[in-house]
Protein backbone atom coordinates (compact mmCIF):
# COMPACT_ATOMS: atom_id res chain seq x y z
CA UNK A 1 0.00 0.00 0.00
CA UNK A 2 1.31 3.34 -0.90
CA UNK A 3 2.01 5.73 1.78
CA UNK A 4 0.49 9.02 1.97
CA UNK A 5 2.37 12.38 1.99
CA UNK A 6 1.13 13.04 6.00
CA UNK A 7 2.53 9.76 6.85
CA UNK A 8 5.67 10.38 5.26
CA UNK A 9 6.20 13.87 6.98
CA UNK A 10 4.95 11.98 9.97
CA UNK A 11 7.63 9.51 10.04
CA UNK A 12 10.50 11.96 8.79
CA UNK A 13 9.39 13.83 11.96
CA UNK A 14 9.91 11.23 14.45
CA UNK A 15 13.41 9.60 13.39
CA UNK A 16 15.87 10.81 15.96
CA UNK A 17 17.87 14.03 14.90
CA UNK A 18 21.57 13.67 13.69
CA UNK A 19 23.94 15.21 15.94
CA UNK A 20 26.50 15.40 12.92
CA UNK A 21 23.68 18.13 11.33
CA UNK A 22 22.79 21.01 13.40
CA UNK A 23 19.77 21.69 11.16
CA UNK A 24 18.05 18.98 12.90
CA UNK A 25 18.57 20.24 16.39
CA UNK A 26 16.19 21.72 18.62
CA UNK A 27 15.62 25.25 18.93
CA UNK A 28 16.85 24.94 22.57
CA UNK A 29 19.74 23.45 21.88
CA UNK A 30 21.26 25.38 18.92
CA UNK A 31 20.68 28.58 21.27
CA UNK A 32 22.41 26.66 24.01
CA UNK A 33 25.31 25.29 21.84
CA UNK A 34 25.83 28.85 19.97
CA UNK A 35 25.91 30.74 23.13
CA UNK A 36 28.75 28.30 24.27
CA UNK A 37 30.77 28.48 21.19
CA UNK A 38 29.85 32.88 21.56
CA UNK A 39 31.46 32.41 25.18
CA UNK A 40 33.95 29.66 24.05
CA UNK A 41 35.18 32.50 21.34
CA UNK A 42 35.35 35.04 23.50
CA UNK A 43 37.41 33.36 26.38
CA UNK A 44 39.76 32.41 23.52
CA UNK A 45 40.69 36.01 21.77
CA UNK A 46 40.36 37.51 25.58
CA UNK A 47 43.13 34.53 26.39
CA UNK A 48 45.04 34.98 23.59
CA UNK A 49 45.04 38.87 23.54
CA UNK A 50 46.45 38.18 27.64
CA UNK A 51 48.66 36.04 26.95
CA UNK A 52 50.58 38.43 24.40
CA UNK A 53 50.12 41.68 26.50
CA UNK A 54 51.42 40.11 29.18
CA UNK A 55 54.69 38.59 27.30
CA UNK A 56 55.02 41.56 25.89
CA UNK A 57 55.24 43.03 29.16
CA UNK A 58 57.62 40.61 30.89
CA UNK A 59 59.71 40.72 28.34
CA UNK A 60 59.80 44.95 29.07
CA UNK A 61 60.74 43.87 32.19
CA UNK A 62 63.57 41.29 31.53
CA UNK A 63 65.08 44.03 28.58
CA UNK A 64 64.76 46.56 31.08
CA UNK A 65 66.75 43.95 34.26
CA UNK A 66 68.92 43.11 31.15
CA UNK A 67 70.39 46.50 30.42
CA UNK A 68 70.76 47.63 34.38
CA UNK A 69 72.80 44.13 34.39
CA UNK A 70 74.88 44.49 31.31
CA UNK A 71 75.62 48.18 31.93
CA UNK A 72 76.82 46.95 35.47
CA UNK A 73 78.91 44.52 34.41
CA UNK A 74 80.70 46.65 31.57
CA UNK A 75 81.13 49.06 34.55
CA UNK A 76 82.48 46.15 36.43
CA UNK A 77 84.71 45.06 33.38
CA UNK A 78 86.17 48.41 32.82
CA UNK A 79 87.59 48.70 36.38
CA UNK A 80 90.43 45.71 37.79
CA UNK A 81 88.56 44.81 41.11
CA UNK A 82 90.22 45.98 44.09
CA UNK A 83 93.23 43.75 45.52
CA UNK A 84 91.08 42.74 48.49
CA UNK A 85 88.09 41.64 46.15
CA UNK A 86 86.96 38.25 47.51
CA UNK A 87 87.13 36.07 44.13
CA UNK A 88 85.16 32.56 44.09
CA UNK A 89 87.32 30.04 41.71
CA UNK A 90 85.34 28.89 38.36
CA UNK A 91 84.90 30.30 34.88
CA UNK A 92 83.86 33.32 33.85
CA UNK A 93 84.58 36.74 34.11
CA UNK A 94 85.28 38.20 38.19
CA UNK A 95 82.22 40.18 38.46
CA UNK A 96 79.90 36.98 37.32
CA UNK A 97 79.08 36.43 40.91
CA UNK A 98 79.37 39.75 42.00
CA UNK A 99 76.66 41.17 44.64
CA UNK A 100 73.29 41.72 42.85
CA UNK A 101 73.95 39.48 40.14
CA UNK A 102 71.24 37.63 39.26
CA UNK A 103 70.88 33.39 38.84
CA UNK A 104 71.15 32.54 35.47
CA UNK A 105 73.13 35.11 34.35
CA UNK A 106 75.77 34.01 31.46
CA UNK A 107 78.49 36.69 30.49
CA UNK A 108 81.30 36.42 28.60
CA UNK A 109 84.07 38.99 27.90
CA UNK A 110 85.42 38.87 24.25
CA UNK A 111 88.59 40.18 24.58
CA UNK A 112 90.46 41.96 21.05
CA UNK A 113 92.71 39.20 20.70
CA UNK A 114 89.71 36.96 20.42
CA UNK A 115 90.42 34.88 23.44
CA UNK A 116 86.73 34.48 25.26
CA UNK A 117 86.45 34.25 29.47
CA UNK A 118 82.17 33.46 29.80
CA UNK A 119 80.64 31.61 32.46
CA UNK A 120 77.16 31.09 34.18
CA UNK A 121 75.84 31.95 37.62
CA UNK A 122 73.85 28.68 38.46
CA UNK A 123 71.20 28.45 41.16
CA UNK A 124 73.30 27.80 43.96
CA UNK A 125 75.10 31.29 42.94
CA UNK A 126 78.75 28.95 41.78
CA UNK A 127 80.44 29.68 38.84
CA UNK A 128 79.06 27.06 36.01
CA UNK A 129 81.73 26.29 32.77
CA UNK A 130 79.96 27.08 29.14
CA UNK A 131 80.76 23.99 26.23
CA UNK A 132 82.52 25.20 23.14
CA UNK A 133 79.12 25.93 21.08
CA UNK A 134 77.76 27.90 24.29
CA UNK A 135 81.00 29.56 23.68
CA UNK A 136 80.83 30.41 19.66
CA UNK A 137 77.38 31.17 20.26
CA UNK A 138 78.11 33.89 22.59
CA UNK A 139 80.95 35.33 20.75
CA UNK A 140 78.73 35.61 17.30
CA UNK A 141 76.40 38.42 19.75
CA UNK A 142 77.55 41.72 17.49
CA UNK A 143 77.06 44.83 20.08
CA UNK A 144 74.07 46.78 19.60
CA UNK A 145 71.83 48.71 21.47
CA UNK A 146 69.05 46.48 21.65
CA UNK A 147 68.37 42.51 23.22
CA UNK A 148 68.16 40.03 21.09
CA UNK A 149 66.99 36.36 22.05
CA UNK A 150 69.83 33.24 21.88
CA UNK A 151 69.39 30.18 22.61
CA UNK A 152 72.33 29.61 24.52
CA UNK A 153 74.09 25.72 23.93
CA UNK A 154 72.94 23.39 26.62
CA UNK A 155 71.63 26.06 29.03
CA UNK A 156 68.77 27.67 27.44
CA UNK A 157 66.93 30.42 25.77
CA UNK A 158 67.98 33.90 27.03
CA UNK A 159 67.82 37.33 25.90
CA UNK A 160 71.49 38.89 25.49
CA UNK A 161 73.08 42.26 25.15
CA UNK A 162 76.21 42.78 24.27
CA UNK A 163 78.66 46.56 24.94
CA UNK A 164 81.72 47.71 24.57
CA UNK A 165 83.99 48.19 27.82
CA UNK A 166 86.43 51.09 28.26
CA UNK A 167 89.08 48.19 27.55
CA UNK A 168 88.27 47.42 24.36
CA UNK A 169 86.41 44.66 25.25
CA UNK A 170 83.23 43.37 24.39
CA UNK A 171 80.93 42.00 27.22
CA UNK A 172 78.17 39.62 26.58
CA UNK A 173 75.28 39.67 28.96
CA UNK A 174 72.42 37.06 29.23
CA UNK A 175 69.40 36.27 31.60
CA UNK A 176 67.18 33.50 31.22
CA UNK A 177 63.53 33.80 29.87
CA UNK A 178 62.98 30.35 31.58
CA UNK A 179 61.02 32.45 34.45
CA UNK A 180 58.95 34.38 31.58
CA UNK A 181 57.66 31.18 30.08
CA UNK A 182 57.29 29.46 32.85
CA UNK A 183 54.41 32.31 34.09
CA UNK A 184 52.95 32.41 30.94
CA UNK A 185 52.17 28.78 31.52
CA UNK A 186 50.87 29.09 34.65
CA UNK A 187 48.50 31.84 33.50
CA UNK A 188 47.45 29.76 30.80
CA UNK A 189 46.35 26.89 33.24
CA UNK A 190 44.69 29.55 35.27
CA UNK A 191 42.82 31.22 32.79
CA UNK A 192 41.59 27.72 30.59
CA UNK A 193 40.65 26.23 34.65
CA UNK A 194 39.06 29.29 35.10
CA UNK A 195 36.78 29.68 31.60
CA UNK A 196 36.02 25.55 31.73
CA UNK A 197 34.38 26.29 35.09
CA UNK A 198 32.98 29.45 33.87
CA UNK A 199 31.47 27.80 30.44
CA UNK A 200 30.42 24.49 32.41
CA UNK A 201 28.19 26.88 34.84
CA UNK A 202 27.20 29.13 31.96
CA UNK A 203 25.94 26.21 29.79
CA UNK A 204 23.70 25.06 32.75
CA UNK A 205 22.35 28.58 33.57
CA UNK A 206 21.88 28.61 29.93
CA UNK A 207 19.92 25.55 29.59
CA UNK A 208 17.68 26.90 32.18
CA UNK A 209 16.89 30.69 30.80
CA UNK A 210 16.57 29.19 27.58
CA UNK A 211 13.93 26.36 28.69
CA UNK A 212 12.05 29.17 30.61
CA UNK A 213 12.09 31.66 27.78
CA UNK A 214 10.72 28.78 24.99
CA UNK A 215 8.03 27.69 27.34
CA UNK A 216 5.57 30.20 25.65
CA UNK A 217 7.12 29.08 21.67
CA UNK A 218 6.63 25.40 24.07
CA UNK A 219 2.77 25.98 24.52
CA UNK A 220 2.24 27.16 20.76
CA UNK A 221 3.53 24.38 19.17
CA UNK A 222 1.99 22.03 21.65
CA UNK A 223 -1.44 23.59 20.59
CA UNK A 224 -0.20 22.97 16.90
CA UNK A 225 0.31 19.45 17.06
CA UNK A 226 -2.64 19.06 19.16
CA UNK A 227 -4.69 20.50 16.13
CA UNK A 228 -2.32 18.60 13.81
CA UNK A 229 -3.78 15.50 15.79
CA UNK A 230 -7.68 16.20 14.46
CA UNK A 231 -8.91 14.44 12.10
CA UNK A 232 -9.71 17.85 10.04
CA UNK A 233 -9.87 15.66 6.64
CA UNK A 234 -13.57 13.83 7.86
CA UNK A 235 -16.27 14.35 10.01
CA UNK A 236 -17.59 17.56 12.08
CA UNK A 237 -14.35 18.81 13.95
CA UNK A 238 -14.43 21.15 16.55
CA UNK A 239 -11.22 23.09 17.33
CA UNK A 240 -11.32 23.77 21.80
CA UNK A 241 -7.35 23.89 21.49
CA UNK A 242 -5.93 27.55 21.54
CA UNK A 243 -3.08 29.16 22.25
CA UNK A 244 -3.59 30.54 26.04
CA UNK A 245 -3.95 34.41 26.54
CA UNK A 246 -1.09 34.62 28.97
CA UNK A 247 1.66 33.70 26.09
CA UNK A 248 -0.07 36.56 24.03
CA UNK A 249 2.01 39.33 24.00
CA UNK A 250 1.87 41.18 20.94
CA UNK A 251 5.79 43.09 21.87
CA UNK A 252 7.47 39.45 21.58
CA UNK A 253 7.74 37.41 18.38
CA UNK A 254 6.16 34.51 20.41
CA UNK A 255 3.00 36.18 21.43
CA UNK A 256 2.88 37.49 17.94
CA UNK A 257 3.11 34.09 16.39
CA UNK A 258 0.68 32.56 19.20
CA UNK A 259 -1.93 35.57 18.10
CA UNK A 260 -1.75 34.16 14.78
CA UNK A 261 -2.23 30.74 15.11
CA UNK A 262 -5.41 31.70 17.15
CA UNK A 263 -6.39 33.80 14.24
CA UNK A 264 -6.06 30.70 12.08
CA UNK A 265 -7.74 28.22 13.98
CA UNK A 266 -10.54 30.55 14.12
CA UNK A 267 -10.84 31.02 10.20
CA UNK A 268 -10.25 26.80 9.82
CA UNK A 269 -12.87 26.24 12.59
CA UNK A 270 -15.04 28.37 10.77
CA UNK A 271 -14.29 26.52 7.35
CA UNK A 272 -14.82 23.19 8.84
CA UNK A 273 -18.26 24.52 10.36
CA UNK A 274 -19.11 25.72 6.79
CA UNK A 275 -18.09 22.29 5.01
CA UNK A 276 -19.42 20.10 7.95
CA UNK A 277 -22.73 22.56 7.06
CA UNK A 278 -22.30 21.92 3.69
CA UNK A 279 -21.69 18.03 3.85
CA UNK A 280 -24.42 17.50 5.85
CA UNK A 281 -27.05 19.16 3.34
CA UNK A 282 -25.75 17.32 0.24
CA UNK A 283 -26.15 14.07 2.62
CA UNK A 284 -29.47 14.99 3.49
CA UNK A 285 -30.80 15.57 0.13
CA UNK A 286 -28.89 12.87 -1.46
CA UNK A 287 -30.58 11.02 1.63
CA UNK A 288 -34.16 12.50 0.70
CA UNK A 289 -33.73 12.54 -3.17
CA UNK A 290 -32.94 8.66 -3.01
CA UNK A 291 -35.99 8.16 -1.07
CA UNK A 292 -38.34 9.67 -2.75
CA UNK A 293 -36.90 7.87 -6.09
CA UNK A 294 -37.84 4.76 -4.77
CA UNK A 295 -41.33 5.04 -5.23
CA UNK A 296 -41.23 6.37 -9.13
CA UNK A 297 -38.80 3.82 -9.79
CA UNK A 298 -40.95 1.44 -8.20
CA UNK A 299 -44.11 2.26 -10.55
CA UNK A 300 -41.70 2.40 -13.56
CA UNK A 301 -40.08 -1.00 -12.77
CA UNK A 302 -43.80 -2.65 -12.40
CA UNK A 303 -45.38 -0.90 -15.60
CA UNK A 304 -42.13 -1.77 -17.55
CA UNK A 305 -42.36 -5.91 -15.94
CA UNK A 306 -46.45 -5.01 -17.36
CA UNK A 307 -45.47 -4.48 -20.53
CA UNK A 308 -42.57 -7.21 -20.81
CA UNK A 309 -45.73 -9.54 -20.04
CA UNK A 310 -47.55 -8.64 -23.01
CA UNK A 311 -44.47 -8.58 -25.39
CA UNK A 312 -46.01 -10.48 -28.18
CA UNK A 313 -48.39 -7.87 -29.11
CA UNK A 314 -45.93 -4.86 -29.10
CA UNK A 315 -43.85 -3.91 -31.85
CA UNK A 316 -40.34 -5.30 -31.78
CA UNK A 317 -39.12 -1.95 -31.54
CA UNK A 318 -41.67 -0.90 -27.97
CA UNK A 319 -40.61 -4.53 -26.78
CA UNK A 320 -36.92 -3.77 -26.97
CA UNK A 321 -37.25 -0.28 -25.42
CA UNK A 322 -39.22 -1.82 -22.72
CA UNK A 323 -36.45 -4.41 -21.92
CA UNK A 324 -33.67 -1.38 -21.44
CA UNK A 325 -36.22 0.84 -19.73
CA UNK A 326 -36.67 -2.28 -16.98
CA UNK A 327 -32.95 -2.67 -17.53
CA UNK A 328 -32.29 1.37 -16.61
CA UNK A 329 -34.80 0.82 -13.84
CA UNK A 330 -33.04 -1.77 -12.03
CA UNK A 331 -29.26 -0.24 -12.30
CA UNK A 332 -30.91 2.92 -11.12
CA UNK A 333 -32.72 1.12 -7.93
CA UNK A 334 -29.34 0.02 -7.30
CA UNK A 335 -28.01 3.08 -7.50
CA UNK A 336 -30.68 4.61 -5.13
CA UNK A 337 -30.16 1.96 -2.48
CA UNK A 338 -26.28 2.11 -2.40
CA UNK A 339 -26.93 5.48 -1.73
CA UNK A 340 -29.24 5.29 0.90
CA UNK A 341 -26.83 2.68 2.49
CA UNK A 342 -23.76 5.26 2.59
CA UNK A 343 -26.45 8.10 3.70
CA UNK A 344 -27.39 5.75 7.05
CA UNK A 345 -23.71 4.99 7.29
CA UNK A 346 -22.86 8.61 7.67
CA UNK A 347 -25.88 9.35 9.94
CA UNK A 348 -24.16 7.12 12.37
CA UNK A 349 -26.74 4.17 12.61
CA UNK A 350 -25.67 1.62 14.36
CA UNK A 351 -25.70 -1.89 12.11
CA UNK A 352 -26.82 -5.06 13.82
CA UNK A 353 -24.58 -6.74 16.44
CA UNK A 354 -24.87 -10.71 16.01
CA UNK A 355 -22.50 -13.64 15.72
CA UNK A 356 -21.85 -14.11 11.85
CA UNK A 357 -20.69 -17.10 10.45
CA UNK A 358 -17.73 -15.40 7.89
CA UNK A 359 -16.78 -18.63 6.90
CA UNK A 360 -20.36 -19.56 5.35
CA UNK A 361 -20.70 -15.84 4.41
CA UNK A 362 -16.96 -16.22 2.09
CA UNK A 363 -18.15 -19.01 0.74
CA UNK A 364 -21.64 -17.75 -0.09
CA UNK A 365 -20.06 -14.70 -1.97
CA UNK A 366 -17.76 -16.90 -4.09
CA UNK A 367 -20.62 -19.01 -4.86
CA UNK A 368 -22.00 -16.26 -6.22
CA UNK A 369 -19.20 -14.52 -7.75
CA UNK A 370 -18.53 -18.01 -9.53
CA UNK A 371 -22.23 -18.23 -11.36
CA UNK A 372 -21.52 -14.06 -12.02
CA UNK A 373 -18.23 -14.60 -13.35
CA UNK A 374 -18.00 -18.79 -14.51
CA UNK A 375 -14.62 -17.36 -16.61
CA UNK A 376 -13.16 -16.47 -13.79
CA UNK A 377 -11.33 -18.98 -11.26
CA UNK A 378 -12.43 -18.43 -7.65
CA UNK A 379 -10.70 -20.05 -4.79
CA UNK A 380 -11.29 -20.03 -0.98
CA UNK A 381 -8.23 -20.16 1.66
CA UNK A 382 -10.22 -20.96 5.10
CA UNK A 383 -9.31 -22.40 8.18
CA UNK A 384 -9.93 -25.86 9.21
CA UNK A 385 -12.46 -24.19 12.27
CA UNK A 386 -15.71 -21.70 11.34
CA UNK A 387 -14.34 -18.19 11.63
CA UNK A 388 -17.24 -16.06 13.87
CA UNK A 389 -17.60 -12.32 14.45
CA UNK A 390 -19.66 -9.67 15.85
CA UNK A 391 -21.56 -7.45 13.21
CA UNK A 392 -24.02 -7.24 10.53
CA UNK A 393 -24.27 -10.18 8.69
CA UNK A 394 -25.78 -8.73 5.54
CA UNK A 395 -23.63 -5.94 5.27
CA UNK A 396 -20.38 -8.15 5.72
CA UNK A 397 -21.73 -10.80 2.75
CA UNK A 398 -22.11 -6.60 0.82
CA UNK A 399 -18.10 -6.23 1.60
CA UNK A 400 -16.99 -9.88 0.49
CA UNK A 401 -20.00 -9.61 -2.59
CA UNK A 402 -18.74 -6.03 -3.38
CA UNK A 403 -14.83 -7.03 -3.80
CA UNK A 404 -15.49 -9.67 -5.50
CA UNK A 405 -17.39 -8.22 -7.77
CA UNK A 406 -14.54 -5.56 -8.15
CA UNK A 407 -12.43 -7.84 -9.13
CA UNK A 408 -14.60 -9.66 -11.67
CA UNK A 409 -15.26 -6.16 -13.37
CA UNK A 410 -12.16 -5.21 -13.61
CA UNK A 411 -10.01 -7.90 -14.81
CA UNK A 412 -9.96 -10.13 -18.00
CA UNK A 413 -11.34 -13.24 -18.53
CA UNK A 414 -9.30 -15.95 -16.73
CA UNK A 415 -8.04 -14.22 -13.68
CA UNK A 416 -7.52 -16.11 -10.51
CA UNK A 417 -9.35 -14.26 -7.57
CA UNK A 418 -8.63 -16.10 -3.95
CA UNK A 419 -10.17 -15.14 -0.59
CA UNK A 420 -8.21 -16.24 2.42
CA UNK A 421 -9.95 -15.54 6.06
CA UNK A 422 -7.76 -16.03 9.10
CA UNK A 423 -7.98 -15.80 12.57
CA UNK A 424 -5.98 -13.90 15.04
CA UNK A 425 -6.62 -13.41 18.91
CA UNK A 426 -7.70 -9.52 18.16
CA UNK A 427 -8.54 -10.11 15.23
CA UNK A 428 -9.92 -11.45 11.91
CA UNK A 429 -8.15 -10.80 8.69
CA UNK A 430 -9.84 -11.18 5.32
CA UNK A 431 -8.04 -11.11 2.14
CA UNK A 432 -9.61 -10.56 -1.60
CA UNK A 433 -6.37 -11.69 -4.16
CA UNK A 434 -6.25 -11.28 -7.61
CA UNK A 435 -3.81 -12.01 -10.35
CA UNK A 436 -4.75 -9.21 -12.52
CA UNK A 437 -3.39 -5.94 -14.44
CA UNK A 438 -2.97 -4.18 -11.14
CA UNK A 439 -4.29 -0.68 -9.90
CA UNK A 440 -2.20 1.96 -11.45
CA UNK A 441 -0.25 3.66 -8.28
CA UNK A 442 -1.51 7.24 -8.76
CA UNK A 443 -5.10 5.88 -8.48
CA UNK A 444 -4.93 4.23 -5.24
CA UNK A 445 -5.12 6.74 -3.07
CA UNK A 446 -9.15 7.16 -4.30
CA UNK A 447 -10.08 3.64 -4.77
CA UNK A 448 -12.31 3.86 -1.66
CA UNK A 449 -14.00 7.46 -2.66
CA UNK A 450 -17.42 7.81 -4.29
CA UNK A 451 -17.57 7.31 -7.78
CA UNK A 452 -14.11 6.34 -7.79
CA UNK A 453 -13.09 5.02 -11.41
CA UNK A 454 -10.49 3.04 -12.44
CA UNK A 455 -11.46 2.29 -16.58
CA UNK A 456 -7.99 4.08 -17.58
CA UNK A 457 -6.24 0.75 -16.40
CA UNK A 458 -8.57 -1.94 -15.51
CA UNK A 459 -10.76 -3.51 -18.56
CA UNK A 460 -14.82 -2.66 -17.84
CA UNK A 461 -17.30 -5.63 -18.81
CA UNK A 462 -20.29 -4.04 -16.96
CA UNK A 463 -21.70 -0.18 -15.66
CA UNK A 464 -20.20 0.24 -12.35
CA UNK A 465 -21.81 3.33 -10.10
CA UNK A 466 -18.31 3.50 -8.93
CA UNK A 467 -19.63 2.87 -5.12
CA UNK A 468 -18.98 -0.13 -4.62
CA UNK A 469 -15.38 0.19 -2.66
CA UNK A 470 -16.95 3.17 -0.96
CA UNK A 471 -19.59 0.60 0.34
CA UNK A 472 -17.10 -2.00 1.64
CA UNK A 473 -14.72 1.17 3.51
CA UNK A 474 -17.77 2.57 5.40
CA UNK A 475 -19.84 -0.83 6.38
CA UNK A 476 -15.70 -2.02 7.90
CA UNK A 477 -15.79 1.69 9.64
CA UNK A 478 -18.95 1.02 10.83
CA UNK A 479 -17.59 -2.36 12.29
CA UNK A 480 -14.71 -0.31 14.07
CA UNK A 481 -12.30 -1.89 11.39
CA UNK A 482 -9.74 -1.11 8.77
CA UNK A 483 -9.24 -1.82 4.85
CA UNK A 484 -6.47 -1.68 3.10
CA UNK A 485 -4.67 -1.81 -0.79
CA UNK A 486 -1.70 -3.18 -1.66
CA UNK A 487 -1.41 -3.59 -5.75
CA UNK A 488 1.36 -4.33 -7.96
CA UNK A 489 1.15 -5.75 -11.70
CA UNK A 490 -0.02 -9.10 -11.55
CA UNK A 491 -0.82 -8.94 -7.34
CA UNK A 492 -3.52 -7.03 -6.02
CA UNK A 493 -4.69 -7.19 -2.48
CA UNK A 494 -7.80 -6.29 -0.66
CA UNK A 495 -7.12 -6.77 3.33
CA UNK A 496 -9.68 -6.33 5.66
CA UNK A 497 -9.06 -6.37 9.61
CA UNK A 498 -12.23 -6.84 11.98
CA UNK A 499 -11.88 -6.61 15.72
CA UNK A 500 -13.25 -9.18 17.93
CA UNK A 501 -14.97 -7.05 20.31
CA UNK A 502 -15.69 -3.88 17.83
CA UNK A 503 -16.63 -0.70 20.21
CA UNK A 504 -19.78 0.23 20.42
Amino acid sequence: MSSSPRSERESRVSEPPSWRSPSTWSLRSRLVVGQVLLLTLAFVVVGVATELALRQYLMNQLDSALRDTAHRSVMMSGFPPPPDFPRAAGPGPSFLDAPGQPVGLVSAVIHADGTINAGVLTSSGERGELDDEALAQLSAVPPRRFPETLVVDDVGRYRVLAIPDRRGNVVVTGLPKAEINDTMIRVAVIFATVAAVVLFVASILGIAITRRALTPLNRVAATAREVANLPLDRGEVTMPVRVPDRNIHPATEVGQMGSALNRMLDHISAALSTRQASETRVRQFVADASHELRTPLTAIRGYAELAQRHRGDLPEEVAHAMGRVSSEAERMTNLVEDLLLLARLDSGRPLDREQVDLSQVAVDAVADAHVAGPDHGWNLDLPDEPVVVVGDGARLHQVLANLLTNARVHTAAGTTVTVALTDTATQTVVTVRDNGPGIPPELQPEVFERFARGDSSRSRKGGSTGLGLAIVAAVVKAHRGSIELRSVPGDTVFTVRLPHAPET
